[in-house]
């Protein structure tokens, strides 16, 4: 896996599926990261996110070391402008700047699209995915208490939205 510096952000393609989803169950397994309890289908994934706002973090030999995407949270035109994001970094490349790169990269990306909120909720256990996210302007908007069940247990999840500086 990764060392400091041995990495690139690409976009994420469809030979990517294989390594992106398996880092994905990597995550659910680990528990902290989603209430979904089985990655999707790369057909489902690939339907659900936004082919220009999603990217890898690639070793030298092109491996995935972690990836991003985002959806759109409503087809309302209201919310044109907002968008749901995941991040996942493969456990063994944690702590190399991975995370940021690839959360760099996708509000680069919906910036330049005119979006002007990326959002998501994270539990409040992964404090390294807030506080990842608090790096890269990210902000707690509230909490939703008890808002789903887990392996049986009720789940807390903090809203986090980052607001463009420069989409008005």
């Amino acid at each position: 896996m990764a060392t400091a510096g041995t990495y690139r952000v690409a976009a994420m393609l469809p030979e990517h599926a294989r390594q992106v989803l398996t880092i994905y169950r990597l995550g659910i397994d680990e528990g902290d990261a989603t209430f979904e309890t089985t990655a999707p289908s790369w057909e489902a994934f690939d339907t659900t996110k936004l082919p220009r706002h999603r990217y890898v973090a690639l070793d030298d030999a092109g491996g995935v070391l972690g990836w991003v995407a985002a959806a759109p949270v409503s087809d309302r035109c209201a919310y044109a402008g907002v968008v749901e994001h995941s991040v996942y970094v493969h456990p063994a490349s944690r702590g190399h700047g991975i995370g940021a790169a690839l959360l760099e990269e996708l509000i680069g990306s919906t910036e330049a699209a005119g979006i002007w909120t990326i959002q998501s909720g994270i539990f409040p256990e992964n404090t390294a995915s807030l506080a990842l996210h608090g790096r890269a302007g990210f902000r707690v908007i509230g909490t939703r208490e008890r808002i789903g069940k887990l392996h049986g247990l009720w789940r807390d999840v903090l809203l986090i939205e980052r607001r463009s500086p420069v989409v008005t």
